[in-house]
């Protein structure tokens, strides 16, 4: 490391001064300058511009076991630990994850709902339990609003609508987009929270309409409905918490970039061992068509 810092310096002060004052010998130095790098640092000078391009990639937002697992993917054999090691060295850091307070205003005289769901977030078939929630995104022409529902089969977002109020009209354009996606038989089941947006007469009716069992979690318990809350996490840790938009348009195509072209087909999930919503969905579907 003395040698290091010497060769770092030696443009603002001279080689002389500097062994001198690292107490080492002129000679030591030039020696260790014309030495090779042993064959692990010539790998890791290979390998780090693979880890930093894969690490913009995944939006910074991978750790080491995510980031290694996306580079064995492509091919790039690499230990998380050697990941992690190099991270540190080259002050490569994942984006840091928050704690939000979520809070849903409900509407008294709204229709009210079991929690049918009791927290049994896996689901062995697409298209029969969707959770729904809503979140909120600052920009400088004010708030813009996200509802999102996700199949829990696979975490896929399957529709998502965005506005600048949280009114029904909202929720009710995530789950039109939904239906016409995946067509949904009968019987599936849809949990949300108690928020008016979700218990108003019009979004009520589009559920019976199209032959869903509604179950909402209960009163100031967002752990009922942890999938969809885990989701907004990711969104915002990963994506809006550390971007400042000017308009909501703005947000809009960072949202919509984020879901279709990064979360749904990209971004590894640890409940699907790695991989992401559709690559899962496109897996199970071969293997449930198997003889």
């Amino acid at each position: 490391m003395r040698y290091r810092f010497i060769q770092e310096q030696h443009e603002w002060h001279s080689v002389i001064v500097l062994c001198r004052a690292m107490k080492v010998s002129r000679s030591g130095y030039y020696a260790w300058l014309r030495r090779k790098p042993c064959q692990r640092a010539q790998e890791d000078a290979v390998l780090w511009p693979k880890i930093e391009r894969m690490h913009h990639q995944c939006r910074e937002a991978y750790g080491a076991v995510r980031l290694s697992a996306a580079l064995r993917g492509k091919g790039i054999l690499c230990s998380k630990h050697r990941v992690a090691r190099l991270k540190k060295t080259n002050q490569l850091w994942t984006k840091r994850h928050r704690r939000f307070v979520l809070t849903t205003k409900a509407n008294p005289s709204h229709a009210r709902h079991d929690n049918l769901l009791r927290r049994r977030f896996n689901v062995r078939k697409p298209n029969r339990t969707w959770v729904a929630d809503v979140t909120s995104v600052w920009t400088f022409e004010g708030w813009l609003y996200l509802a999102a529902i996700l199949d829990l089969h696979s975490r896929r977002v399957v529709g998502w609508s965005m506005g600048s109020n949280c009114k029904d009209d909202l929720t009710i354009g995530a789950l039109h987009m939904a239906i016409a996606l995946r067509k949904p038989k009968p019987g599936l089941l849809h949990h949300s929270d108690r928020g008016s947006h979700y218990s108003s007469d019009r979004y009520q009716a589009l559920l019976k309409q199209h032959n869903m069992t509604c179950s909402m979690s209960r009163i100031a318990n967002c752990y009922d409905n942890a999938v969809a809350e885990s989701f907004f996490s990711t969104l915002k840790n990963e994506l809006t918490l550390h971007e400042r938009f000017k308009t909501r348009d703005e947000a809009r195509s960072a949202i919509f970039e984020f879901i279709e072209l990064f979360y749904n087909p990209v971004r590894q999930h640890s409940h699907l061992n790695g991989q992401s919503p559709i690559q899962f969905e496109k897996i199970n579907a071969r293997l449930t068509t198997c003889p």
